[in-house]
């Protein structure tokens, strides 16, 4: 992890972090990581699945040639300890904390720095792997979990990714598969529990 007493501290979103960060941020920035691509092969039993009968959420998969784009935000250093540490439980369902070399694309602000992802690593044990589109689309469509139903997530990903202008055919085509669902609320005791859906908070530059 970058020193915060040196460098500012950004972490990369490229899931639900995208709509629900759930942690006060000082700036945001849109941007790349190179060599990686997001897909649905992660498996969830903690937020949109049950144990037994998972959902399926993004993780990341490492392809040299590709990029995957999203958000990072720049953490306030007295609060990146707190907030890595309820970052560490809201992702504990298979993923690891990494540095990677973010590339700005915000306009006057292009450049590359150090920043903080969450990947799911295939030896994980709830990993799941590649399928076909529709394949995914029958287990996501019947998965839901303490965060809500796993159509939720999808479409919530797919909405945000096109606020930020980002194209992700994987994620548009297993969107568009799902739109005529209307995603069910989950059991109100469930959401209310789910830090997933922490309210958003941006904190004061």
């Amino acid at each position: 992890m970058p020193d915060s007493s040196d460098l500012p501290v950004w972490l990369f979103a490229y899931g639900s972090l995208l709509w629900r960060p759930g942690f006060e941020y000082v700036d945001r920035a849109r941007g790349y990581v190179t060599g990686w691509s997001r897909r649905f092969w992660q498996g969830s039993t903690d937020h949109r699945g049950l144990p037994g009968a998972p959902g399926r959420v993004v993780t990341l998969s490492c392809e040299p040639e590709l990029a995957c784009w999203g958000v990072a935000y720049r953490l306030a250093p007295s609060a990146v300890e707190s907030i890595l540490e309820r970052l560490d439980h809201r992702e504990q369902g298979g993923y690891e904390r990494h540095v990677v070399d973010f590339q700005c694309a915000d306009g006057p602000r292009c450049g590359r720095w150090p920043a903080l992802l969450y990947v799911a690593r295939p030896d994980n044990p709830e990993y799941l792997g590649p399928a076909s589109l529709a394949e995914m689309a029958l287990q996501v469509q019947r998965s839901a979990g303490p965060s809500g139903t796993n159509v939720e997530y999808v479409l919530k990903l797919h909405a945000a990714l096109t606020a930020l202008e980002i194209v992700d055919p994987h994620v548009a085509e297993l969107a568009a598969l799902l739109e005529p669902a209307a995603p069910a609320s989950a059991p109100e005791g469930q959401r209310a529990s789910a830090d997933e859906h922490a309210e958003p908070r941006r904190a004061a530059s």
